[in-house]
């Protein structure tokens, strides 16, 4: 297993859990995230909901991850062909784990990465992946999935919707989407998409 994969791995075992549990000790919470894209990928959806469950029962709240956050987000909405967006530091592994991911769970999906957009998260504007996804998508698709919690594209989400006519899910949109449904919370929220413009509950 490379190195890389390992530290994925170890950042959902038990140990680290205990260890995240320990600098929270005291503080009321409502919710656990994992948000780590490439985690799910290298553990696949099996061995990421077994550590969503080991969150929630070391927490005692809900938990969510990443990749199962997308897979609810895109099922929610009905949607049989993803477009997986990767950001340029993503290498070849992580794009052929990407797809992998998605296709166990039932999507045809088709993987595209953002060559040319700053290899830096840091240097990522909204406008950078606005642009890049406007001209390279995939004619098939039905909805865009941006994938990487370091992916700086939540605020790319709402024009690139308008732009492109298909749903557009973000790794951490897709996260707040999980906690809010999991906590039963009402929201509010406009200019992050379809995904968070519609509350189930209300609060």
């Amino acid at each position: 297993m490379p190195a890389a994969h390992a530290e994925l791995r170890a950042s959902t075992e038990v140990a680290a859990i205990d260890r995240a549990a320990a600098t929270l000790r005291g503080r009321t919470l409502d919710a656990v995230v994992h948000a780590s894209t490439t985690s799910g990928y290298v553990l696949g959806h099996r061995d990421e909901a077994a550590a969503v469950a080991r969150l929630s029962r070391r927490f005692g709240v809900p938990a969510v991850a990443s990749c199962a956050a997308a897979v609810a987000a895109l099922r929610t909405h009905g949607i049989g062909r993803v477009q997986l967006v990767h950001p340029p530091w993503f290498d070849d592994e992580f794009d052929a784990l990407g797809d992998a991911y998605f296709r166990s769970q039932g999507f045809d999906a088709v993987v595209t990465r953002a060559v040319g957009l700053p290899d830096d998260p840091a240097r990522v504007r909204p406008q950078h992946v606005i642009d890049w996804v406007e001209h390279h998508v995939e004619i098939q698709g039905e909805a865009i999935y941006l994938a990487g919690n370091g992916f700086r594209a939540a605020g790319a989400v709402g024009e690139l919707e308008l732009r492109t006519g298909r749903l557009v899910i973000e790794a951490n949109q897709a996260l707040l989407w999980a906690v809010l449904t999991a906590t039963s919370a009402g929201w509010d929220v406009t200019g992050y998409g379809r995904l968070l413009r519609t509350s189930t509950s209300t609060t």
